[in-house]
């Protein structure tokens, strides 16, 4: 007996001495990523968990003193005893440097002060490279899709990451994967455009760029990425921001998904970001068939979801679905929301709410799974700390602003060009007045940087602005005759003059869900006396080029009709005006493309090239025909002719491809670049469909007298769409094949579809 129960005890010991040596550490650096969130999870305790599930900004107390050092507040001090998941814009306002060194301070105080060294996830985003002080200063993605040029994109998202992670940042709320279609809509050029493809393209681009084709991440040179807003958030009605969206299903899948379809599937995006709004009246954060059902059991998506601001709690309080702010919580989890943006009445309530119901904490451990994931992915609990030396190094490089200005010079779209006004010569003495509302303080000396040591003599005035620029609700100013006066003046004593005129950061702006604060637009016409200047300065006489800056699409037709050549700028860079005056005077030929239709009237919305073609039936009366400029217009210095349009068979099947190509000769007299666009159009189809479609493109340069054949691969995936079924379908038929200069110039052929 006594020998038996000596035994009895050694297998006891022996077991228990088993279990102990065979439990994984998760600070063990040989495991695999699974296997030490699976090792870290078990640990911690709930409200451990439901911290890793929360991101705070750092505005409430999170700064660097006077010599750099980090200062914190009680509120701050008190949030990071349990560990966070993350912290908004840590150093924003400060220079790389001293950010970096603050942001190295920050983790190793949340490091060393939660129980188990869990490092936060610092968070920017990007509309102009990286959204902090000190970064270089690229153009909006409305202005990079103009470029059409992807691999550009791509470059500059590369800068965003590396300059990100170089301050100390991890992820970026960003980029926009919304396909935006109202110009009443204040954050119109926060997006990539109003064609899904174009902003596939894109999207796929700013992701790879920024995580570093992926491979960035875990070698802590790159920030990880999260597309937005999912889903439909650039449709809201009216354009108004938090207003209701109301897309049919049938548009969701085909138009709408796809962007964020390939930043999860082809870019590995590592984040997703929920959209304010609701689908048809569900609301988009407790929407558990559109973030659960469609984002990962149908796209495979693995990363987190991290809620818009405050906005799981505003299912009770705003969109008014939940029952109460508990409610609102569990609705976010179970919906799929893995992470609650700045908010003190949503996610803080889950530790009580176990209590009450121990099932939910299996979702508070599917999502706390997916952050830990994250932050292994990102190498932050190795190497959670930035090199100041290489951060003084990297941000800011020649490299990067050079980019920049590249970046520029492919964006610019030369919308008019009456009787070849532009390129100007800088080698004739003339007198450029440089006037109007979108003028810069150094305009004119970024132009005079431009031409050199030249004969051209410039004199810059802006006149007047277009409000107060105060607050979140700026105001017009009233008409100003004597400003008016003197510039006309001033173009009177001018040869040629160019006007800057558009739209500033405060006449188009995201509507915060303040009251107070508006950035959408009832009309899309340029603001204040903008229309009455330039009638006043082309009856002079005088050679009038426009230069549009703006960050929605305006209807411009006073502008249209008296200018002699316009070019749209959008929003470029901090080189901006430098890059426009090298345009100007013909140093590079303009190249950008509309990522945007551009109509005569706010009445003609809802309005994009890739509308059904019966949408084309009628016309309106009183109004001209047609948008005043097409998706895809941009004209050249170049002259490109389209010939020879054929495609490699004039029959595809389901499981074959063909080829369309086109010659493309530049027949101008300068080396100029041109963006080859093919659209696909079905004729017939078992639903009403879209007039035409994007489906390639490619930006080429020729010299003078040069060709080049182009060619497309046709798929059958690109000729996919959702049928009367709601599954997708492949239908036999007519498609036209349509390649050319914009989506309504072109040559075209035709091929059938063979089942």
């Amino acid at each position: 007996m006594k020998k038996l129960l000596i035994l009895s005890l050694t297998i006891i010991l022996f077991s228990a001495c088993g279990e102990s040596t065979s439990k994984k550490d998760y600070k063990d650096k040989s495991l695999s990523i699974d296997e030490r969130v699976d090792a870290l999870l078990p640990l911690m305790s709930i409200e451990e968990k439901v911290a890793q599930m929360r991101i705070f900004h750092a505005n409430i107390g999170t700064k660097p003193d006077k010599d750099g050092n980090l200062v914190l507040s009680k509120r701050v001090i008190k949030k990071l005893k349990l560990g966070i998941a993350g912290i908004k814009n840590p150093g924003e306002h400060i220079d790389p440097v001293t950010a970096a060194k603050m942001n190295n301070e920050l983790q190793k105080y949340i490091i060393e002060n939660n129980r188990w060294g869990i490092p936060a996830l610092f968070v920017t985003e990007s509309y102009n490279g990286v959204d902090a002080e000190g970064c270089t200063l690229f153009g909006r993605p409305m202005t990079s899709a103009a470029s059409f040029n992807p691999e550009l994109v791509q470059r500059q998202w590369d800068v965003v990451g590396k300059e990100a992670r170089l301050r100390g940042m991890h992820m970026c709320h960003s980029p926009e994967a919304d396909v935006v279609r109202d110009p009443r809509f204040g954050r119109m050029s926060e997006a990539f455009g109003e064609d899904t493809y174009l902003v596939t393209q894109m999207v796929k681009s700013a992701v790879k760029g920024v995580q570093g084709d992926y491979k960035g991440l875990g070698a802590g040179t790159h920030i990880g990425a999260v597309a937005k807003h999912f889903a439909g958030y650039g449709q809201v009605l009216g354009g108004s921001n938090f207003a209701a969206i109301e897309i049919s299903e049938r548009t969701l899948i085909d138009e709408i998904y796809p962007p964020f379809e390939a930043a999860v599937k082809e870019a590995k995006t590592l984040g997703i970001m929920a959209s304010h709004g609701d689908l048809n009246g569900v609301a988009s954060h407790g929407n558990k068939e559109l973030l659960t059902g469609v984002l990962r059991d149908q796209w495979g998506f693995e990363g987190y979801v991290v809620s818009d601001s405050n906005d799981i709690a505003r299912l009770f309080y705003f969109m008014k679905v939940a029952e109460s702010p508990e409610a609102a919580a569990q609705m976010g989890l179970e919906a799929g929301i893995d992470i609650d943006l700045y908010a003190e009445d949503s996610y803080s309530y889950l530790p009580k709410m176990v209590k009450d119901n121990p099932e939910l904490e299996k979702l508070i451990d599917r999502s706390v799974r997916r952050v830990l994931r994250t932050k292994f992915i990102l190498g932050l609990f190795d190497n959670p700390y930035i090199d100041l030396e290489e951060t003084k190094k990297g941000v800011r490089s020649d490299s990067s602003l050079k980019l920049a200005r590249e970046s520029d010079l492919e964006s610019v779209i030369l919308l008019k060009n009456e009787e070849n006004t532009l390129p100007l010569n800088k080698n004739k003495s003339t007198r450029v007045a440089l006037l109007g509302p979108l003028l810069k303080k150094n305009t004119k000396e970024m132009f005079e940087s431009a031409v050199g040591n030249s004969n051209i003599k410039f004199i810059a005035e802006k006149g007047f602005t277009l409000t107060n620029e105060k607050g979140g609700a700026p105001e017009l100013l009233p008409r100003n005759p004597k400003a008016i006066a003197k510039l006309v003046n001033i173009a009177k004593k001018s040869d040629v003059v160019v006007l800057f005129l558009g739209g500033d950061k405060f006449t188009a702006k995201e509507a915060y869900f303040s009251n107070s604060t508006l950035g959408d637009r009832a009309t899309i016409d340029p603001v204040g006396p903008q229309d009455e200047l330039v009638e006043k300065i082309t009856a002079l006489g005088k050679k009038v080029i426009v230069v549009l800056k703006h960050r929605r699409t305006l209807s411009i037709n006073t502008i249209a009709a008296k200018a002699d050549a316009i070019l749209d700028t959008w929003d470029l860079s901090e080189f901006g005006d430098e890059s426009t005056a090298r345009i100007i005077f013909g140093e590079v030929s303009p190249s950008g493309k509309c990522p945007v239709t551009i109509p005569r009237s706010i009445g003609q919305l809802p309005y994009h090239y890739s509308m059904k073609e019966i949408n084309y039936k009628k016309e309106y009366l009183f109004l001209g025909k047609g948008p005043l400029y097409p998706f895809g217009h941009g004209l050249s210095y170049g002259k490109f002719d389209y010939t020879n349009i054929n495609v490699s068979n004039s029959e595809i099947t389901p499981n074959t491809e063909i080829t369309a190509s086109v010659t493309v000769t530049n027949s101008g007299k300068v080396k100029a670049k041109e963006v080859v666009q093919m659209y696909i159009k079905d004729e017939i189809g078992s639903v009403t469909r879209p007039d035409k479609e994007l489906k390639g493109f490619e930006k080429i340069e020729l010299a003078p007298g040069e060709s080049k054949t182009v060619s497309f691969t046709i798929t059958p995936k690109m000729l996919e769409f959702t049928g009367k079924s709601m599954e997708k379908v492949l239908e036999a038929g007519d498609y036209t094949v349509k390649i050319g200069t914009s989506s309504k110039e072109y040559i075209e052929t035709k091929f059938k579809l063979k089942k």
